[in-house]
């Protein structure tokens, strides 16, 4: 029956998967041509990537929604590899790099096989993020002149960042239309978040961006009558004959210290970025699945080593794509294959509209890529944590600047080894617990509970040992981890402490710390690092209240309700809410509770996708308990999203005795006949006359939602009195039956 039932799921959700698939290769098809020609190979390496990691990965992956192809990471990598391997020969430079790609792909095939996918643990988390910031700023200062029309500037990364102003200043002079072009598409990127229409956001920003600047080169030729004032060097070209004459890779060097040190970049790279992206799309996955990530690793190496000899890139799991994935629906691998497949329809049927596409414009997609890598937000956000951080993010961000990213990445690990000698004072107990910390896990027989105990010194060089005891501990069971014996815990180990707490918590267990109370931080942020050494922890402002607080302090005591401004990083009962299936709730705060527990409104701080994709959002929300046991539902506004959305697989229920509501409202849940019989005609004429919210039920519980921010006071009113309706609505319908 299970076999049955998971393969009727299958099925049923293919159209899902496929409109998911469709929105993520509207992406891929820009940022696939942009990254392979930002690393001077062919257009179509990227697409061959893209195709080979969609198709390869999706039959033999242990990911469930993320996407393969290629990488932004790995830009400066393969740049440096074909500009030097050919030793000014390009194509010769590329022949030699696809060897490189093919025998990485031997190697991160082999890291699968040897079950190696838990290295990434070795990596401080805050290092991690200053080599992203360097890859993202190594984009950005290549590809800015290549946006303004000026492919002539040459020089390291920072040679090309000294030479912007220059480029800014005199890209007139140069190719003015062209320039004006790439200027204003990175313009409209840095907007497209701005604007608040919902069918405009239907088409991924990318995607506007080249059919725009292809429509400008068909509005020259039909309407007036005149050549594109686009220079043919600044536009893509496609040989004519795709699937003959591919490239032979060329591995005569094989032997060379130089190619070696390019394999080995290659494969560090590939396997940070995959590893990173794997474990945060986990995050977003509706269906709270965890990805066997060595399964992943032999298929992301067998993609590497097919596109490779196809001419293409290496291929990575992809944050990004991955995200636009999970947010369209893609709900199993069939989706990273159906984003292969429309890639190859785009190519094969659309292949003059691609060689339309101006060159400034997918630099200036690649440009606004290495911005939201190396954004300052970053920084300030390190910085929260704790200064020193921000000073490891810094210290790995430089180095890999001035020198390659494997030394700035060992330099990162190096200084992080430092600042936590420093902080902890106490080198005999630093060295003695580098690579092997007291952890003891043992199952409590009355409770039934998961105790662990973690003792003396816990860090990024040595979590993967917690972490292969937690990874025991069924995700439904309660753990219970005890710090308290332990001095030292640093920042990596804080973010994956919380990364458990989040997984328990959405699949209905319960993870929860002890100990932390005796430690210290130099900051109040749940990453900190903790440590029982003796420090200045400033504790003003606590008691200080902005005017919204107090305004909501004075609410709750006219309602004679509680109130709480604290911040709570680790709110209950939410995950069980389809609103956040594919969200990452971060916080919740000031929070009004009614005496009997039975009313609650708060503010919820929640993230949607991850890395450059992540967007930080906040809401008010309001929570009531039901005078009965109620189907589980969600009721949403109907709009062009949601029709696209039904087209695809996804159910609405509607009324034929009430077309008006049917039209208005998208309502959906799993139990049809229930929900049939909840929505009775005083129930649908109720929503029909009163202000729109999202709502869903979990079955003891209504959720409602405000707009997409936080709500004013009046606005909280509005909800509270709309929610006190529909309660005494429902305890009516309960006392008629």
């Amino acid at each position: 029956m299970n076999k049955k039932g998971s393969f009727s799921d299958t099925l049923k959700s293919i159209p899902q998967n496929i409109f998911s698939g469709f929105v993520v290769s509207l992406i891929a098809l820009p940022l696939g041509l942009g990254l392979a020609i930002a690393s001077e190979a062919p257009p179509l390496a990227g697409i061959i990537a893209a195709v080979a990691g969609g198709i390869v990965v999706s039959l033999f992956g242990g990911s469930h929604v993320t996407i393969a192809g290629p990488g932004n990471g790995l830009v400066i990598v393969l740049l440096a590899s074909i500009t030097t391997l050919g030793e000014g020969n390009l194509f010769e430079g590329y022949l030699f790099t696809l060897a490189a790609i093919i025998l990485s792909g031997v190697l991160l095939f082999l890291f699968g096989v040897l079950r190696l996918g838990a290295m990434s643990e070795f990596f401080p988390a805050t290092a991690l993020q200053g080599m992203l910031a360097a890859i993202g700023i190594g984009i950005l200062a290549k590809q800015f002149h290549i946006m303004l029309g000026i492919r002539s500037v040459s020089g390291g990364t920072i040679e090309q960042l000294m030479a912007i102003p220059d480029s800014f200043l005199n890209f007139l002079a140069f190719h003015p239309f062209s320039g004006i072009l790439g200027f204003l598409s990175l313009v409209f990127l840095f907007l497209y978040g701005r604007i608040r229409n919902p069918y405009f956001h239907l088409i991924p920003a990318p995607m506007w961006v080249v059919v725009a600047s292809i429509g400008i080169g068909y509005y020259y030729n039909l309407v007036l009558n005149q050549p594109t004032p686009i220079e043919s060097e600044l536009l893509i070209k496609i040989p004519d004959q795709l699937f003959t004459n591919l490239p032979r890779p060329n591995f005569s060097k094989w032997l060379d210290f130089d190619f070696l040190g390019v394999v080995i970049s290659i494969t560090l790279v590939a396997n940070i970025e995959s590893l990173l992206s794997i474990k945060a799309v986990d995050k977003l996955d509706p269906k709270k699945r965890r990805s066997n990530v060595n399964k992943d690793l032999r298929a992301l190496g067998l993609a590497s080593i097919v596109s490779g000899f196809l001419g293409g890139l290496n291929v990575v799991t992809v944050i990004a794509r991955s995200s636009v994935n999970v947010n369209n629906g893609g709900s199993n691998r069939s989706a990273n294959f159906f984003h292969a497949a429309f890639l190859v329809l785009f190519v094969v049927f659309l292949g003059d509209q691609i060689q339309r596409i101006p060159l400034t414009a997918l630099a200036a997609i690649l440009v606004y890529t290495g911005y939201r890598l190396a954004t300052p937000e970053n920084l300030f956000s390190v910085y929260k944590i704790g200064p020193e951080q921000a000073l490891i993010f810094l210290v790995t961000l430089v180095t890999t600047l001035f020198t390659s990213l494997i030394l700035g990445i060992l330099v990162g690990i190096l200084f992080t080894f430092v600042v936590h000698l420093f902080l902890s004072k106490n080198f005999f107990l630093f060295s003695l617990n580098i690579f092997k910390p007291n952890v003891l896990m043992y199952l409590e027989e009355q409770s039934g509970n998961y105790y662990v105990s973690v003792k003396n010194f816990c860090s990024f060089l040595n979590f993967f040992r917690l972490k292969a005891k937690l990874d025991q501990i069924p995700e439904t069971a309660h753990a219970i981890v005890d710090f308290s014996l332990c001095d030292f815990v640093d920042h990596t180990v804080m973010e994956g402490i919380h990364d458990y707490q989040r997984s328990f918590m959405r699949k209905g267990g319960n993870f929860e710390t002890i100990g932390f109370d005796i430690h210290a931080a130099e900051t109040q942020h749940p990453f900190a690092v903790r440590k029982t050494l003796p420090v200045n922890v400033l504790l003003g402002l606590q008691n200080y209240l902005s005017n919204r607080q107090k305004n909501l302090e004075g609410f709750a005591e006219q309602l004679h309700w509680d109130y709480n401004p604290k911040l709570n990083n680790n709110p209950k009962g939410l995950d069980s809410f389809l609103f956040f299936d594919s969200k990452v709730i971060n916080y919740k705060i000031n929070s009004i509770q009614k005496k009997d527990r039975s009313f609650s409104i708060f503010d919820l701080s929640f993230s949607e996708g991850a890395f450059i994709t992540k967007e930080d959002l906040k809401a008010t929300f309001l929570l009531f308990k039901t005078p009965k046991k109620l189907p589980v539902f969600a009721l949403d506004k109907e709009d062009l999203k949601t029709t696209l959305y039904q087209w695809a697989g996804f159910d609405d229920i509607n009324f034929t005795h009430y077309p008006d509501f049917s039209k208005r409202f998208h309502l959906s849940g799993n139990n049809e006949s229930a929900i049939k019989e909840l929505f009775t005609s005083e129930l649908i004429y109720f929503f029909e006359s009163h202000p729109f919210f999202h709502i869903e039920s979990n079955g003891n519980t209504i959720l409602i939602k405000g707009k997409d921010r936080l709500s004013s006071l009046q606005e909280i009113k509005m909800m509270l009195s709309f929610a006190e309706d529909l309660s005494r609505l429902l305890i009516k319908q309960t006392a008629s039956k």
